[in-house]
């Protein structure tokens, strides 16, 4: 009863906009105060605990990373090349925009910095191509999710952190995953296109355009390409791999776009550094927190349930899809990932599943919830900046969720999905 009681404040005090990070350090607080079941003490020292790892000093680096591709206008040049990729195929700003999160995957840290940033670009256009704002809306919330699962994701960081997982492992695992989603979108995307004779290009599909495009691009692709390479051939650990990512960055935003000057780049560290702030204040506050739900038996209460359903993989995957979208749902991808994360891999090991593979679902899963009318936070940030109300967002993100709540079953039915290029790379032995 307790443990209900202290997860519906949680929910009760984010939901009337109360910050995540100081709810969860002021029940567990408060809790101490009414029942002096440990030293007020506990509550620095285990949010101390909490961010006492050194692969989360990547994550600024990543913000950063992010934040200087946006200043450079090297986004830009994405939504160009996703364009040119896409050709005359009919929806193409939509498919566009799939790819575009696909190319930006995982920077801005969170699905509703990605929402924001990805929407402010592509949506106006969209909009201009005669597109309904809730569609506009409801694909850009979608899409993305892919920038938690393909790497390089802060959301894997954080869940490597949290359960002892290789980075690099957890890196690979989420490549064919994050394309699987990516994929997915875009047959959903067709199928509407020709249901509703949505915009086509007016430039034919050109090879020459697309290699000049890609060129424009290059700069811009050597940026994930160069971290996703370095961490998952073991070339270089994610802390240092973020900083050489940061640096390149700032380089060809300087000196090979040249459409970066001081006054962006000041504002662009700001940026990171005030959001990196606020993913470690989260960080932090979940020590305390989940020190709570452990001492009143919530975890262990949770574990069990899920364990009951062990024996049937079908129902089970069924039960534990269903148990993470409503959790997703509700609260915010990072704060579930942190807290919640570890035991939900912990149970899937206990029923048999692979480690990295209970990571990747525990990922996919609260992405996808976040994303998940009504309460999604990145439903709603995707409906404020398409300027749509919240019903039709809701109604025209019904297909894209369907068919990602089936490729999520898949992802616990199927481990080769998920294990295959991390058991190929090494990593699995």
């Amino acid at each position: 009863m307790e443990s209900l009681i202290l997860l519906m404040s949680l929910m009760t005090l984010i939901l009337l906009g109360a910050p995540v990070g100081f709810s969860m350090i002021l029940l567990p607080t408060i809790y101490i105060l009414f029942t002096n079941a440990a030293p007020l003490l506990l509550i620095p020292a285990q949010m101390f605990n909490a961010i006492d790892s050194i692969p989360l000093t990547a994550i600024p680096f990543f913000m950063l990373t992010g934040e200087l591709m946006t200043s450079a206008t090297i986004t830009d040049r994405l939504v160009e090349l996703s364009q040119r990729i896409i050709g005359r195929l009919r929806g193409s700003l939509a498919q566009a925009n799939v790819l575009v999160s696909l190319f930006f995957a995982g920077m801005n840290g969170s699905v509703v910095a990605d929402t924001a940033t990805v929407g402010s670009l592509v949506i106006p256009a969209m909009t201009k191509a005669g597109y309904k704002r809730s569609f506009s809306a409801g694909i850009t919330a979608v899409s993305s999710t892919i920038g938690g699962i393909i790497p390089p994701s802060i959301m894997m960081i954080v869940l490597a952190n949290a359960t002892g997982i290789s980075v690099g492992a957890l890196f690979s695992a989420g490549i064919i995953p994050g394309i699987l989603v990516t994929l997915l979108l875009m047959i959903v995307n067709h199928i509407l296109a020709v249901k509703y004779n949505f915009e086509r290009s007016e430039e034919p599909f050109s090879w020459t355009a697309l290699r000049k495009s890609t060129l424009r691009a290059s700069f811009a692709l050597i940026v994930p390409i160069t971290l996703v390479g370095t961490v998952v051939g073991g070339i270089a650990g994610v802390v240092e791999a973020g900083a050489i990512t940061a640096t390149i960055s700032l380089l060809v935003g300087l000196f090979v776009y040249r459409t970066i000057n001081f006054s962006n780049t000041v504002s662009a560290f700001n940026r990171a550094f005030r959001n990196s702030a606020s993913v470690f204040i989260i960080i932090a506050a979940s020590g305390p927190f989940s020190w709570l739900l452990t001492s009143l038996g919530a975890l262990g209460q949770l574990e069990e349930f899920l364990l009951r359903y062990a024996n049937n993989p079908f129902i089970f995957a069924l039960v534990l899809i269903t148990f993470i979208y409503l959790l997703g749902m509700i609260m915010d991808s990072a704060v579930n990932i942190i807290v919640v994360g570890p035991v939900i891999v912990e149970v899937m090991v206990k029923a048999g599943y692979p480690e990295i593979q209970g990571a990747l679902v525990c990922i996919v899963g609260f992405l996808i919830g976040s994303v998940t009318p009504p309460l999604g936070v990145a439903y709603f940030t995707a409906a404020t900046v398409a300027n749509a109300t919240l019903e039709s967002v809701a109604v025209a993100m019904i297909p894209y969720l369907v068919a990602l709540f089936f490729l999520l079953f898949f992802l616990v039915v199927f481990p080769d999905i998920t294990m295959w290029l991390p058991t190929y790379l090494g990593f699995v032995q």
